[in-house]
This record gives C-alpha cells, structure tokens and sequence, in this order.
C-alpha cells in the first residue's frame, strides 16, 4: 500500500524558520515544522515530513521570508540516498561487445561513462590532464610561484573547469535527469541540502572530493581510467569513425591506436589543438557567439548589504549572491555569470603567455570578497572573419594582451571602477583587495578590452548600481580578462546525437557548444550515452 504524502508550499517569516531543526538530511517526525504547517494549511498532516524545496524571498528587505516546499507521508523517509542509475538501458546478453571511448573527464564525460557502465558498457575514460589531487597542487604551483603547467591547470584535468569555480549545481535547464545527477553527486559525498536548495552549490572543495569518489567507483567497476592521455588523432574510414590514437600529453610520445565504435566527444572549452585536429579531420566545426569581460569584485558584506538590508549578517541568508544583466546604449547587454560569494578570482590560463580569469568559491563562502564575471557578448562582427576557429584567434588575442600588461608571469591586469569609468591606470587599490593570484598588475583595462566590450562595461555598471546599491562603487575591483565562460565553437551534432560529418562520435558537453555549467553539461553527458547506446544495440 503507497504512503499518504502531501506537498505544501508555504512562505515562512524568517523568525519561524529559524526555529527549524537545522540539518542538510531528510527531516524526520519534525513537531515544530509539522505543527507550524498544519496551523497554516488547517489541515491535519501525516508524521513525517522532509523538506522539497527551499529559496530566500527577500524582495521585502523588512520581511524576508524562506519559500518552503515540504512533503508529509505516514511512512518514515530513510536518510540515505538510494544508489542512482543514470541509465535504464541495459545490453542485451546476446549482444556482441562494443568498444566506447569517453574523451574528457568533465561532468559530461564523467557522467556520460557513468550512465555507460550503469548500462553494461565498460568505456575507456581518456583525460589529457591529471588527476584531481595533482591538478590541485599544480594550480596552487601557479598561484604561489607564477608557475603555469599547460596540461594540469584550471581548464584542464579530473572534474574539467568547474572543478575550480563556485560548484554551481543549478540550470536553466529543465530536464528529469537533474534530480539523477543530484543525486548521484549526493551518493559521491556531497551534502543532501543540495536535493533541495532552490540555488545549489557544493564549493571547490566539495567538488574535488566528489569528482574523486565517483571516478574511485567507475574504476571498481570496470572503467579503465588513463590520465595524461592527449586524443591525438581519429581514423575515419567512409564516413564512419573506425579508431582513435592517444598519447602522452606532455610529449605527444608513446601514441596508442584503439579500434573503436564510438566516442563521447567531452573535451572541453579549452581544447584548442583538438579542435584543431578534428577539423583536420573532417569533423565539422563552426564558430559561434559568445562572451568577454573581466571579474568584478565587491566586499562580501556590501553585497549581503544590499541585498538583505538590516539582516545582512544573519547567517540563515549570508552570503548574499546576485544575477544581474542590464541593455546599454551600444546595443548590447552586460550581465553577470559564474558569481561567487565569498570567494576569489583565479588564474584560468591554459597556453603560455595568455592570462585568463575564473572565480572560485569553497562550500563555506566565507572570504572577504564576492567576484562575478561581467560579461560582454561577442560575436563574428568582432571577430573580423566566419572562419571556423576565428572566436578561438578572438579569444587568444585578448589573453596575450593581458598576459603583455604584467609586471610578472600570470599577473593579470586590474584596476578600480572608479579609475575605469575616468580612463585612468589605477596608483592604489581602495577598500577592496583583488584576490586573484599569482597578483596583479595595476593598469587601464581600456588598453586590454575590445573598445565595444569596454564601453558597454563602463556603462552597465553605472546602470546595474541602480538594481544593487553600491555595485559601481569606485573601490570595486576589474580584473581582466574572462574569455572562456562558454565555448566559442560548435561541434554539429544531429537529432541524433551525431556528429553530423563522422559517425560514430557524439559531441557532447560545453565544449561540444551544448551545455553551460556543470548541471547542464553532466544531463547532455547522460543524455548522449542514451543515443549512443541505442544506435549501438537496438
């Protein structure tokens, strides 16, 4: 016989909540919440209960309330998360064996060899960086020491790029295989608070544990796992893929053929010599739009100001995020990506003698400052040619010119909002420090920035100080330049998930040009080993 449940949504003052038992688990035989939620619903309501959904409504700096979704059943809700298949195909028995190689150990690649071996198949997993314990100490070389390593670094190694940012774990994306990515990042050690905050995130530091258990797990199950492996050439024979080669990322030595009969393409934003070399190949690539910028940065607390008002330091609410887009007089719009509270900006370069930034927050959120990337679309116009890596030539020109302004390797250029909006270099920094690391070179990001991209900048920060008060203060922080927030290439896939010139590979994820984010990259990873295992076996 199934449980009585019911759902009830209710908008709780904030005093109320904070009598809540506080637990990022399924919340069982809770009196208070079950009491308060009876008084409001006038209905008599089962035992137990957990909550569904939860987000901050602080429109009312002078009532902010928690929005509540919960769910009471007359059964017990076990606190475990039952073990998630990402997949319910299963290889039939008489099927012959199939070889599956999966490029790229990002969300998409990770969660695309996942829902692989869920089905049966045993994929080979190829990543041209290293594992997550020694990028981690690679990217910590660069920071302390200025030292860049091309193959391990913020783009490149176990987790892919959003193994160091803020652990986003939300989307625009509607799709049922979100709660299964949620909760299979539940099962790999993340928190369960994630299953149901409206805004979740796990923080770098949650992440890279989690990335490891999974992979960890995939080995036990048969997945052979080849770090430091460059995908370095692919065998196309009448159309269809017949065998890719791999070697050494470092030296491009020792390469290894493999006959295979498919390939998840989940290479990444950053693969600039595989793109290449599949474009060589007869893959057919093309440009598309994108965006630039840089990283502004507030105190934290100014940020929790504004948008909490007198409440600011209530931890219940703090630290306070914000997704801003304004349109400007140039015709284009400025708008926020990837904000991280309480966090840092980041050295994300890839090749020599290019600075890129990234931001980066840990689960806590706890340092001084809030970055975000302000962003700046960009488009064929700018990139003075339809050839299809003329984004890519875009996106290394502007890298190389912030490399140029440091005073030392990987110092990124930076300066005041004030200092910008008078065409000025800055001489000293105000009440907010730039994180970003190795350091910075103090400058006049007029000189870096396409002049479009600069005056819609310049701009939209005065506009958007009208939807958060004191988001142009003159002592915010520009640091230049975010180039990679999403791929400037498109890999053409079919209806069916093809690569629409080579059968046999499947674009998938954000460097494919079909995904955004870690949420929506690991769905597109699940849902491309779907159509590859029924072109495969039915």
């Amino acid at each position: 016989m199934r449980p009585l449940e019911t759902d009830i949504q209710l908008s709780v003052p904030l005093a109320v909540y904070e009598k809540f038992p506080k637990s990022d688990s399924a919340y069982t035989d809770h009196r208070d919440v079950r009491a308060y939620f009876e008084k409001k619903s006038h209905k008599k309501l089962p035992k137990y209960c957990r909550f569904l959904k939860k987000s901050i409504d602080a429109r009312h700096k002078n009532d902010i309330r928690v929005v509540l979704t919960v769910r009471f059943s007359d059964a017990d809700f076990r606190d475990e998360i039952e073990d998630p298949c990402l997949t319910s195909f299963q290889i039939p028995d008489d099927m012959p064996a199939k070889r599956v190689v999966v490029c790229g150990s990002g969300p998409s690649g990770l969660f695309a060899a996942a829902a692989l071996c869920c089905s049966g198949i045993k994929p080979i997993l190829l990543e041209r960086g290293r594992d997550v314990d020694s990028r981690t100490a690679d990217i910590d070389r660069l920071k302390n020491d200025g030292i860049l390593d091309i193959c391990s670094n913020v783009q490149f190694g176990e987790g892919g790029a959003g193994t160091f940012s803020d652990g986003k774990l939300f989307s625009g994306v509607s799709d049922i295989r979100r709660d299964l990515v949620l909760r299979t990042f539940v099962k790999y050690g993340a928190p369960k608070s994630i299953l149901y905050e409206s805004h979740p995130h796990i923080g770098t530091d949650y992440l890279r544990k989690v990335i490891r258990n999974m992979r960890e797990d995939l080995q036990k199950r048969g997945v052979k796992v080849l770090f430091e492996r460059k995908l370095c050439d692919i065998e196309v024979i009448d159309g269809k893929l017949v065998s890719i080669t791999h070697s050494a990322s470092y030296s491009g030595e020792d390469p290894v053929k493999i006959p295979c009969d498919a390939l998840v393409l989940a290479i990444g934003h950053s693969a600039r010599d595989t793109f290449s070399m599949l474009h060589g190949k007869g893959v057919d690539i093309v440009q598309k739009p994108f965006a630039v910028g840089i990283r502004i940065e507030h105190l934290q607390e100014s940020i929790d100001r504004s948008q909490f008002g007198d409440l600011y330091q209530n931890e219940i609410l703090r630290p306070a995020n914000y997704k801003v887009v304004t349109a400007t007089s140039t015709g284009r719009k400025l708008y926020s990506f990837c904000m991280c509270p309480g966090g840092e900006v980041v050295c994300g370069s890839s090749e020599e003698e290019g600075v890129v930034t990234n931001g980066m927050s840990e689960y806590a959120r706890d340092k001084v400052n809030a970055n975000s990337a302000m962003l700046v679309g960009v488009d064929e116009n700018d990139f003075s040619g339809s050839a299809w890596d003329a984004g890519i030539h875009f996106q290394q020109e502007l890298e190389k010119r912030a490399f140029a302004c440091g005073e030392k390797a990987y110092y990124a250029p930076s300066q005041r909002a004030g200092d910008f909006h008078e065409h000025r270099k800055t001489e000293k920094w105000g009440k907010v420090t730039p994180s970003y690391r190795p350091g910075v070179t103090m400058s006049n990001l007029w000189d870096v920035l396409p002049e479009e991209v600069a005056k819609t900048l310049d701009e939209g920060l005065i506009l958007l100080d009208k939807k958060i008060r004191g988001f142009n203060d003159p002592d915010a922080v520009l640091t230049a330049v975010e180039t990679r927030s999403s791929s400037p290439v498109r890999i053409r896939r079919n209806e069916n998930g093809e690569s629409i010139s080579v059968s046999g590979i499947y674009p998938t994820g954000e460097g494919a040009g079909y995904a955004g984010g870690i949420m929506s990259s690991a769905i597109d990873g699940i849902r491309q080993a779907e159509v590859l295992l029924d072109k495969l076996f039915s």
